[in-house]
């Protein structure tokens, strides 16, 4: 089944076309990696599929109906420095606040919303540090905070971007092994990333995209230069490409 697909998108930002005819479906059950080269418009896409981006052309669907009728059933990571850190709630709240797209800004949260809280801070490790002030979280900590805030909605489709910035490499495995489970239980996940290495060997298939799609495949299909090349415009001696084993 399609969770997440995005025909014909194009997105101008101060006159400038940041994307252009750019399509793509995700399945239940994909994890895929979304990987390019700075300024390829890969936040763009995700901030577009949410409508948080204005897009001059295209369609996007989650399971078959608009985004705005069904934004509860996509979940969003953003990048760390997105969120204010400084603000005086705990992790638990900070969590809350995912349910809003559920709950409504009226209702008040009821005993569902409360273990959909429990539910999510268990799933990222974070139980026992519900009541400590985000402000006080490690750079990991609060990278779990934000996923557990995506996952409360339940969602159909997780959007991750650059999950892994500033994170040592035991945190980056333990995200990834979760982010596969998640898929595994029939999400579709999209991740943008710089770790191409890691999303080889993570994600079920990869998007290379430079203001558009340049290749679409799984990381069997894209262990050759060309497509590689495309995307990040090298040549063929660069060490991007010795670096990922691509011939």
């Amino acid at each position: 089944m399609t969770a997440l697909s995005v025909s014909g998108l194009r997105v101008e930002l101060g006159g400038r076309t940041v994307l252009r005819d750019v399509s793509l479906d995700v399945a239940a059950g994909e994890f895929v990696g979304l990987a390019g080269p700075n300024g390829a418009g890969k936040t763009t896409l995700l901030r577009s599929v949410l409508g948080l981006v204005r897009r001059a052309e295209g369609r996007v669907t989650v399971e078959d109906a608009p985004v705005p009728r069904v934004r509860h059933r996509v979940g969003y990571v953003p990048q760390r420095h997105e969120f204010a850190w400084d603000f005086p709630v705990s992790v638990r709240d900070a969590v809350l606040y995912g349910r809003v797209r559920r709950v409504g800004w009226v209702r008040r949260p009821g005993l569902a919303d409360h273990r959909a809280v429990e539910a999510a801070l268990a799933r990222v490790g974070m139980g026992a540090l519900r009541r400590r002030p985000v402000g006080e979280l490690s750079g990991g900590q609060r990278q779990r905070v934000l996923v557990a805030r995506a996952l409360v909605s339940e969602p159909a489709v997780l959007l991750l971007d650059e999950p892994f910035t500033g994170l040592d490499m035991p945190t980056q495995e333990q995200l990834t092994a979760l982010f596969a489970e998640l898929a595994g239980e029939g999400k579709a996940v999209l991740m943008t990333t710089h770790d191409l290495l890691g999303a080889l060997h993570a994600c079920s298939r990869l998007l290379l995209v430079n203001r558009t799609v340049v290749a679409d495949g799984t990381p069997d299909e894209l262990r050759h230069a060309a497509p590689w090349q495309a995307a990040f415009g090298v040549g063929p001696g660069s060490p991007l490409l010795a670096g990922l084993g691509v011939a």
